[in-house]
């Protein structure tokens, strides 16, 4: 039997123990598993460890059934170190099992952890816990035929080929009007412009859609009173998610982005929410129907005025469509639909979000002692200091998709020609983390000034030069670390303060895409998606002096 090793005991003894008793068992999925794949759900067996005392399932695992002892150890680990919320890391006093060869394993996998480890011939907390699972997952009828299932899925699979987030943003709110029983107006929110979560969300209700909101921007909102907000919308929903579970990153900051996958690699899920019946899939075939025409409609608005939907202000826009839907049994084979956009809500729902930057940024500036945001270049990120010829940055500028954000007295607009190069600093990312940065940026009203400012590290000895950032709102953010002797550097350098001195002290942040593709390290003109103007700041002017590099022991 292997022993754990020294480092993690000790790494395990560090997390505080509690005077708690812990179940733990292992059993056949039976009726926990009809939502499963087939063959999990056929031999698959569940390990859960339940906290006793407090009534928290700390952790649960479905694994196959010749997995060894060793898996019930692991899952208890996970318990300990990295529990389900609302549990905290804990080591408990005693865990209890109802099988005598997994105890005297845990017994010896576990020595040093100071837990003792008992035998008892049932589980109270458990069995009630897989009683109700059992009652949960029975097997329900599904009034929703298998013709509209299908057409649920094309019409999911032809949104998705569409891809409306390329344009539609969280703010945008689509009117759709369904000349169809007492259904009145649906009001659709596309997601997916930062990468993330793609899908549509169909609020039955406006005044639900924006206490929603309203709730995400307040700073005092806990999770918990998040979690009420979003189970009290009236909305219908339309998600992607990997078909292969197993192929999600684990890690959150890792590269990956949903709309990079073929539709066969994705799974369309349906549902619905409300505040009396909370989080549920599609149920009836009405409902279903109302779903469809609503995505529909959306999909048809979309493809027809597109152009129009990725300026950066969407005007009004209204059209009006037939459509058919061929399923039998319905009276109608045709629904009027009418769709429109919401410029005025628009306004209003960035108005919100606007007065809640407004809010942060007036409590930052109150502090009277200077603060160095670090949290703006996500790592993984290349930073180059650099010149940008004129014919590039003419291409660049030409570039309808590229985003590009002016000083009031601006040098791009003013006094540039196709001639003249201009002093740059360029960050590449991921497509999604851009996105961020660019409307971090954006919601301080664009860049104020970059500045070159000494740094050093007295524990190496290394010089350094910091590339600071001030936005319009005062906040300073480190873009990145030039070291000081570097050739390669020196040589960037001594090009870009010659530039800056021919645009009169103009320069620009640019941020692109395409850390992970062939154009890694020399982005492109087309993986460029937003400039930035700014004013190079003297180091004497911003008074920082030389600033030490400060070490986090934690």
């Amino acid at each position: 039997m292997n022993a754990l090793p020294l480092t993690t005991v000790r790494r395990l003894k560090k997390i505080p123990q509690t005077p708690s008793v812990w179940e733990g068992d292992r059993r056949p999925l039976s009726g926990i598993g009809t939502n499963l794949e087939s063959n999990i759900q056929e031999n698959g067996e569940c390990i859960i460890w339940v906290d006793g005392s407090e009534g928290f399932v700390r952790a649960m695992d479905v694994v196959a059934p010749e997995m060894g002892p060793e898996a019930m150890a692991r899952t208890l680990l996970r318990a300990i170190e990295n529990p389900h919320n609302p549990a905290q890391p804990a080591r408990p006093q005693k865990i209890v099992v109802r099988d005598r060869e997994l105890q005297f394993f845990l017994r010896g996998a576990l020595q040093n952890l100071d837990i003792a480890i008992d035998y008892v011939p049932e589980l109270p907390l458990i069995d009630e816990l897989f009683r109700s699972f059992d009652i949960i997952t029975q097997p329900t009828t599904n009034a929703i035929s298998p013709s509209c299932e299908q057409l649920l899925s094309k019409v999911a699979e032809e949104l998705w080929h569409d891809a409306p987030w390329e344009s539609l943003t969280y703010h945008d709110i689509i009117a759709i009007e369904i000349n169809q029983g007492d259904l009145g107006n649906i009001y659709a929110c596309v997601m997916g412009m930062l990468g993330r979560e793609y899908g549509v969300i169909l609020y039955r209700s406006l005044d639900s859609m924006k206490q929603f909101r309203s709730a995400l921007f307040a700073d005092d909102e806990s999770d918990k009173q998040i979690e009420q907000a979003f189970l009290g919308q009236d909305c219908w929903f339309l998600n992607y998610e990997l078909e292969d579970e197993e192929l999600e990153f684990e890690d959150e900051d890792d590269d990956f982005d949903l709309n990079d996958l073929d539709f066969s690699e994705i799974q369309p899920l349906f549902g619905s929410v409300h505040p009396y019946e909370g989080m549920r899939p599609l149920k009836e075939e009405e409902e279903a129907l109302e779903v469809y025409l609503a995505l529909k409609a959306l999909q048809l608005f979309y493809r027809s005025v597109n152009v129009e939907l990725d300026q950066e202000e969407i005007p009004e826009i209204t059209k009006s469509y037939h459509i058919r839907v061929p399923l039998a049994g319905f009276d109608q084979q045709s629904f009027a639909v009418k769709v429109a956009t919401m410029p005025g809500l628009a306004s209003e729902l960035l108005a919100m979000l606007e007065s809640v930057s407004e809010e942060t940024t007036e409590e930052e500036v109150s502090e009277a002692s200077f603060v160095l945001e670090e949290d703006l270049i996500p790592e993984g990120s290349i930073c180059n200091l650099n010149t940008l010829s004129g014919e590039t940055l003419q291409e660049l500028l030409s570039r309808p998709q590229t985003l590009m954000k002016t000083l009031p007295d601006s040098y791009l607009e003013k006094e540039y020609s196709p001639e003249k190069s201009i002093p740059v600093i360029i960050i590449q990312t991921t497509r999604p983390k851009a996105k961020i940065i660019i409307d971090q940026i954006e919601s301080e009203g664009g860049i104020q000034g970059i500045c070159l400012n000494p740094g050093e590290d007295n524990f190496s000895g290394i010089d350094y030069d910091l590339a600071i950032l001030q936005t319009s709102q005062g906040n300073f953010y480190l873009l990145a670390e030039f070291i000081r002797e570097d050739a390669d550097y020196i040589r960037k350098l001594e090009q870009w303060k010659s530039t800056s001195d021919q645009t009169n002290g103009y320069c620009a942040l640019i941020v692109a895409m395409g850390v992970t593709g062939g154009s890694r390290g020399n982005p492109q003109p087309k993986d460029m998606m937003a400039i930035f103007e700014a004013k190079v700041i003297d180091v004497q002017t911003l008074g920082l002096g030389v600033l030490q590099l400060q070490l986090d022991w934690e």
